[in-house]
């Protein structure tokens, strides 16, 4: 990556991204992206609440298993920890303020290396907390949600709150701990769990029911400190299939619904959902949209996409302006998120080695958001798409479909009424009707 430093500026020639409207040839500005401007009731800003992600945006060298880094990042060739940390959020927020992003997530070693021991961890993190608060200050950058990372040191090979060693469960609780002080010393307004390996790599080894048991209480001890300490933000299970692990506990949005109604946790938790990790679990994204939301538990998103012929996560920008105004679609008939935001958990590809590469793939995602913030609103308010539903289940909304609904009719009333009903007619789904209403306004 060709950056220079001169001023300690990161990414030199490139100023405020704008607004500048869909006519524009300049590629550093926002087509359809108008963070003033009022859609379904509120600004674009605060409808999407769009975040950095703190680790792919400033950690992704370009490295992957068959390759070294193609990115000699600047902001991380100082050998001091605290210093490279430093130099990293200079960066960071040099890139956060000139895209005009109002959030920012975080994993606790994002912001710093994991030192040898916990303690000297905690030191290093207490200090460049101490640093971003001041950089917060300054620019009025805020904390989205904050985590920890339990998946990359060797010790959580095995998981961290479903390992069967109660030594790395204690080592994973410790370090909750200090990632949930720093994220409410930030003023996170959210705090997210993703079980990357908090599942199983083969049965024959696995107590199931007890690893599930214990994710349950890690949670609940979590929780309860948190609110000890004041923190009043929500929490978010993020699920995922598999990948790293073979099975994941937190599979997809139903058995994550599933799992905190099981274990009492629905009053505190809700769900972050990924684009990439829905196909990953076979489902589209708008269904595990559809999912939490039916369930009232729609909290954050991670926005990304897959690529269709590879069975990975491989955590690309968002460009699919069909998926996204389906998924538009879920989220203005549901309310909207419940107090999280659109994080780019996204990277750019390992030969865009240009510092202005992060900020085409930014401004790409949050137009095309906005694009289909713009084309569901059209459907909605334009289209006879609401109405075409509505029809489809009308006959629930009168006579025996209602008394069946509100649970007046048992097993013999239905078998009655259908004796007197004979064969019902075949009505028609309109799906290619639908699907054409959604293209007209793309």
């Amino acid at each position: 990556m060709h950056i220079l430093l001169g001023n300690n500026e990161y990414f030199p020639g490139i100023g405020k991204i704008r607004y500048e409207g869909p006519e524009t040839d300049n590629p550093l500005a926002f087509r359809f992206y108008d963070e003033n401007r009022v859609v379904a009731g509120k600004t674009m800003r605060e409808y999407f609440r769009f975040a950095a992600a703190y680790w792919h945006t400033l950690g992704s060298t370009g490295a992957d298993p068959f390759g070294a880094p193609t990115k000699a990042l600047p902001w991380l060739q100082a050998a001091d920890p605290l210093q490279q940390a430093r130099d990293k959020m200079d960066a960071a927020f040099e890139f956060i303020t000139k895209l005009g992003l109002p959030f920012f997530c975080f994993h606790d070693f994002d912001l710093v290396a994991e030192a040898d021991t916990p303690t000297e961890s905690e030191r290093r993190l207490h200090a460049i907390g101490e640093y971003a608060r001041a950089k917060m200050a300054d620019s009025g950058v805020r904390v989205l949600w904050g985590t920890a990372n339990l998946f990359s040191h060797p010790r959580y090979m095995n998981g961290a709150a479903t390992n069967p060693d109660f030594a790395v469960v204690a080592r994973a609780g410790a370090q909750v701990k200090t990632a949930l002080d720093l994220t409410i010393a930030l003023g996170g307004e959210n705090y997210v769990f993703w079980g990357g390996r908090e599942g199983y790599l083969s049965l024959l080894n696995t107590d199931m029911k007890r690893e599930q048991d214990h994710l349950a209480r890690f949670l609940h001890i979590a929780k309860d400190y948190a609110r000890a300490q004041g923190f009043t933000g929500t929490f978010f299970i993020e699920p995922k299939p598999m990948e790293p692990s073979k099975h994941q506990y937190d599979f997809d949005a139903a058995t994550t619904i599933g799992f905190l109604r099981e274990y009492g946790l629905t009053h505190d938790f809700k769900l972050n959902i990924e684009v990439n990790h829905a196909t990953l679990a076979q489902h589209s994204f708008p269904h595990e949209l559809q999912v939490a939301a039916d369930a009232g538990m729609l909290g954050s998103m991670d926005a990304n996409r897959g690529d269709y012929q590879n069975g990975w996560d491989t955590d690309q920008f968002p460009n699919n302006a069909l998926e996204l105004t389906e998924a538009m679609l879920v989220l203005l008939e549901s309310g909207g998120l419940q107090g999280g935001g659109i994080n780019f958990d996204a990277k750019i590809r390992r030969n865009s080695t240009d510092p202005d590469d992060l900020f085409h793939a930014h401004i790409g995602g949050m137009d095309a958001f906005a694009r289909a913030l713009l084309a569901a609103v059209a459907v909605l308010e334009k289209s006879p798409y609401r109405q075409i539903r509505r029809e489809r289940y009308a006959s629930f909304d009168s006579g025996d479909g209602h008394r069946f609904e509100s649970g007046q009719l048992d097993l013999n009333d239905l078998h009655r009424i259908a004796g007197e009903s004979g064969e019902p007619p075949l009505r028609s789904g309109k799906q290619e009707l639908l699907e054409n209403i959604v293209q007209r306004y793309l």
